[in-house]
């Protein structure tokens, strides 16, 4: 580990003159590539650094121990040695995390999609009380949303609604939300007060750029059409909205969030290139990971991976059988708890899978 966090302390060091070079300053591309590179490895040499102190601490702490004829000098120094060393092992440990290799997507944006599923109308609402949930997450970290399309539901929420979202480590955060999620509960819609199970799919995608993804225009078919949201007088009278059909996967987009048709072509184009880079990616995690029995982090859309019981307050995630009681605090978007649990059940399985290499 110590080669390692020494190597990495010199790749600092090099990336610290690199950053002020006029020659990168004025290349917006790679100076954001090279900033990221810098905040990455300064969190890890900011850690080595305090670890190197305490190592030096803890050695200076024993040599006393050993030297030290004075009996309570000797007997404040094994206080500190023993508040020293449960530091030294718990900052170990952080930095064997900081150390496992970052997902190179957990700094993307995404393009999230909610899609009410079995259930009818209720699917629906409960998919609008997702978004509701997310929109208020995302809120919270100070990221930016702006919706590209949605069909409403006959009773409210939402049959399908899709969104971009910006900000920092965006993908990092949200890919663990990608599954089926399940509701209990008493429908609006139900007059008996019988508890109905439900479900809406979540898909996260980590959007992908053009050096990603080259799409052929010739393989796909571009139709226009009314927008039926909301938007104003324009809504219904031009044809702003856009529907891109990639013929060779068969894939489907539309986008009737802007005036512009021009605009609006460009966000569908994003989010094909986004779902055709997600089958890609699929392929490629399916790969390397066909050793792993857990399901933490894999964003399989088809997979249940949480419960909302509302008579007893409950969710539970099913991929670590993490459960807490605190349903309206999390549909009210505190969901960091959840995502941290899992990000750490990720990690511990990454770090055992590092170690049976």
């Amino acid at each position: 580990m110590i080669d390692k966090l020494e190597a990495i302390k010199e790749r600092f060091e090099e990336v610290s003159q690199q950053i002020i070079q006029p020659e990168v300053v004025s290349d917006s591309t790679r100076y954001s590539k090279i900033s990221k590179e810098y905040k990455d490895l300064g969190k890890i040499v900011e850690q080595y650094v305090i670890y190197q102190k305490l190592q030096k601490d803890i050695a200076g702490t024993k040599e006393l121990i050993a030297t030290e004829k004075d009996e309570d000098l000797r007997e404040m120094a094994k206080e500190e040695l023993d508040d020293l060393v449960p530091k030294l092992e718990e900052l170990e440990q952080t930095i064997k995390e900081l150390l496992i290799p970052k997902d190179p997507n957990d700094s993307r944006n995404i393009i999230l999609e909610v899609r009410g599923g079995t259930g009818g109308d209720e699917a629906a609402i409960f998919a609008g009380d997702l978004f509701r949930m997310y929109q208020r997450f995302i809120e919270k970290m100070g990221w930016r949303s702006s919706v590209m399309d949605y069909t409403e539901g006959t009773n409210g929420g939402y049959k399908e609604i899709i969104c971009k979202v910006e900000g920092e480590d965006v993908y990092g955060k949200m890919k663990f939300e990608s599954g089926v999620h399940r509701v209990q509960r008493v429908p609006q819609t139900e007059s008996q007060g019988r508890i109905h199970t439900s479900a809406a799919s979540v898909a996260v995608l980590p959007e992908a750029e053009e050096v990603d993804v080259q799409i052929n225009m010739n393989d796909v078919r571009v139709d226009t059409f009314q927008s039926s949201g909301a938007g104003g007088q324009s809504v219904n009278t031009t044809y702003s909205a856009v529907r891109l059909t990639h013929i060779p996967s068969g894939l489907v987009v539309s986008c009737q969030d802007e005036r512009s048709q021009l605009k609006n072509k460009d966000r569908a184009l994003s989010v094909l290139r986004s779902r055709l880079y997600e089958i890609e990616l699929k392929k490629h995690n399916d790969a390397i990971s066909s050793q792993r029995k857990s399901m933490v982090g894999s964003g399989d859309r088809s997979d249940k991976i949480r419960t909302y019981n509302y008579p007893q307050s409950r969710i539970t995630d099913h991929r670590i059988g993490y459960t807490v009681y605190n349903l309206p605090a999390v549909m009210e978007g505190d969901i960091a708890e959840l995502i941290e649990k899992l990000r750490i059940a990720e990690n511990a399985e990454r770090m055992q899978e590092g170690e049976a290499v």
